[in-house]
């Protein structure tokens, strides 16, 4: 490389001109002159930073990362390309910093702290869901799903699954050509859809702790059909199946899925004697009072902590299954039975379930068409339960004697922080006096928890 010395430096290696008549005259002088007169010493790179970026150009090949020092190791991490093959980047990459570029770069939101604060972990939660979310039985190949478990198997901890799409039909033959109306029917009586086998995935995932599932189709627009949106019964058998074999699993929410009593009973078969399952979400689903017999038995034998199955047929014989596996139950903390129809026959079984359980804390009733005799047995309750701290009985027509007789047994209660009574029609004053007894239990609550502390 040609170099440029400039006429101090020359000075320092030759003794001084003395001759004024060439002092005089600088093009007499002797020079060097570089072929790149723009070089400079001052900005070659250093040999170091040659290599690190070498090694990004070639990191797909040849991955170095752990032989660096932490300050290499920064630099070589800054400027990866976060297209790179997840084989390469999955188990050798565990700084955040990349995640995130990862995260950003694919997703417009990114919440971290619904990921425990983990952009590694966000990442290949998203990236599993979307791959499942996509996948079109028999004609996505399912190894895009088995090649994705030893990469992501330690990471991935929960699966929101928002929809399942079903296999592509053949074209039917155009011979319909009446009403609207007659072709509506017809696609109601389409052949039977199946989706996504999840006893492919979920056995492999050592560390899922929480499955939430929606069987329907988001956003088909035009192309709306009832069978979008049909869990099938091979769904709910290799649904069943798989959740068996998923040991680690702690949460399950199956909602929006047409979950009837027969899918109900198969899908509790398998959850008997789950050594994890605490928390089991069947809210917004078809299921009756064979189904609520199944979720009765299911409280006998697990150790759930909170049920909830809001939005469904649930009668009077149903809640009394429930109730009977509530009197036995010594794990539940919550039961959400808002919105079936549960009536005064099952508002008052429940009810009575709640004089000998002594773990529920949390008890929602709301929208069942209960009545006064209702509000008679839960005046009991608040005498003698303990252990009740929340109560929603809105939108049940109590009445003002209902309203009386809840206010007699708040009266003597000292547990119940939260009492929802709204559109129940007990009278202000009752709700007024209600009220009053709830904010001086919160007050004795918060007393005692300061005691606590000191």
């Amino acid at each position: 490389m040609t170099a440029t010395f400039t006429k101090s430096r020359w000075a320092g290696m030759y003794p001084p001109v003395t001759n004024p008549n060439m002092a005089a005259d600088p093009g007499k002088m002797r020079r060097i002159i570089a072929e790149d007169p723009e070089w400079s010493l001052a900005i070659v790179p250093l040999l170091s930073s040659i290599c690190l970026q070498n090694i990004v150009r070639n990191f797909e090949e040849r991955p170095i990362l752990h032989e660096l020092l932490p300050s290499h190791r920064d630099y070589v991490l800054e400027r990866l390309s976060t297209s790179l093959p997840l084989q390469v980047t999955s188990n050798l990459i565990s700084e955040d910093g990349y995640w995130k570029r990862c995260c950003q770069q694919r997703w417009e939101l990114c919440d971290i702290s619904a990921y425990g604060h983990s952009w590694k972990r966000m990442f290949f939660e998203r990236h599993l869901e979307n791959i499942i979310e996509l996948f079109i039985p028999d004609v996505t190949d399912t190894r895009t799903v088995l090649d994705m478990v030893p990469l992501c198997r330690d990471y991935v901890t929960r699966l929101n699954i928002s929809q399942l799409l079903p296999p592509i039909k053949e074209p039917q033959e155009a011979e319909e050509e009446d009403s609207s109306d007659s072709a509506s029917d017809l696609s109601m009586q389409g052949p039977s859809m199946d989706h996504f086998d999840f006893s492919l995935l979920l056995e492999k995932l050592s560390r899922l702790e929480e499955l939430h599932v929606v069987y329907r189709v988001k956003g088909c627009g035009m192309n709306f059909e009832w069978n979008l949106f049909e869990f099938t019964i091979c769904d709910c058998e290799l649904l069943a199946k798989a959740l068996k074999s998923c040991k680690t699993l702690r949460v399950l929410r199956i909602h929006q899925s047409k979950v009837d009593d027969e899918k109900c009973r198969l899908l509790v078969n398998s959850l008997l004697d789950h050594p994890s399952l605490r928390d089991l979400n069947l809210s917004h689903n078809l299921i009756g009072d064979r189904g609520a017999r199944a979720i009765g038995k299911l409280l006998n034998r697990s150790k759930l902590e909170s049920l909830t199955a809001h939005d469904n047929n649930i009668g009077g014989p149903g809640a009394q299954a429930i109730a009977h596996g509530l009197t036995n139950n010594t794990s539940l903390l919550s039961l959400d039975l808002r919105l079936n129809r549960l009536g005064d026959e099952g508002g008052q079984v429940i009810a009575q379930a709640l004089l000998t359980n002594g773990t529920l804390e949390r008890l929602h009733l709301g929208g069942n068409e209960m009545t006064e005799p209702t509000a008679i047995m839960l005046s009991q309750v608040l005498v003698q339960n303990k252990t009740l701290k929340s109560i929603n009985l809105a939108c049940n027509r109590l009445g003002l004697d209902g309203g009386k007789v809840l206010e007699e047994g708040m009266s003597h209660n000292t547990t119940v922080l939260e009492c929802d009574l709204r559109l129940t029609e007990v009278g202000q004053e009752s709700e007024y006096c209600i009220r009053q007894v709830v904010n001086n239990n919160q007050n004795r609550e918060r007393e005692a928890q300061h005691d606590n502390v000191k």
